[in-house]
């Protein structure tokens, strides 16, 4: 199923389709993923919190969640550079999601409290190059904020 998405994923932008349920929960771990690792460091603590944006978000359960962060993981690594990755993500994804998928990085750059500056330019980044304004994105960082308690 994974090697499927991964092929599918990858494929060129000709034969680009789009992505739904389980292969887009997947394709947005893995940007979720390339976040975390922004850092160099890519902690346990930062794969639970992935596994719970993913339980929250995607509505899935704790094992399964665990199961498409891994698959996400592995994607990630064979993913090219951000740019190029996230482009393929927003040729398959919906806009709506795509806002939603935003929204997931900030709440997982703000897991610890604070976010950095290497993880403020890779969700700048792909804000941009997923079709999300700067509006949407502030807007979705500002609902994150308030919803931590951190503003």
């Amino acid at each position: 199923m994974f090697r499927s998405l991964l092929s599918r994923l990858f494929a060129d932008d000709t034969e680009a389709s789009p992505l739904s349920g389980d292969d887009a929960d997947v394709a947005v771990a893995a940007l979720l993923v390339r976040l975390a690792r922004a850092d160099d460091r890519y902690s346990q603590a930062e794969r639970r919190h992935i596994d719970r944006i993913l339980v929250q978000r995607r509505k899935l359960d704790p094992d399964t969640a665990a199961e498409y962060r891994a698959a996400a993981e592995m994607i990630e690594a064979e993913a090219p550079d951000t740019v190029r990755f996230t482009r393929m993500i927003k040729d398959r994804v919906p806009l709506e999601n795509r806002i939603s998928v935003v929204a997931a990085m900030w709440e997982l750059a703000y897991a610890d409290g604070h976010r950095s500056a290497d993880e403020d330019a890779v969700i700048r980044l792909a804000a941009k190059l997923l079709g999300v304004t700067d509006r949407e994105s502030a807007v979705a960082r500002q609902e994150v904020v308030e919803a931590r308690g951190l503003g």
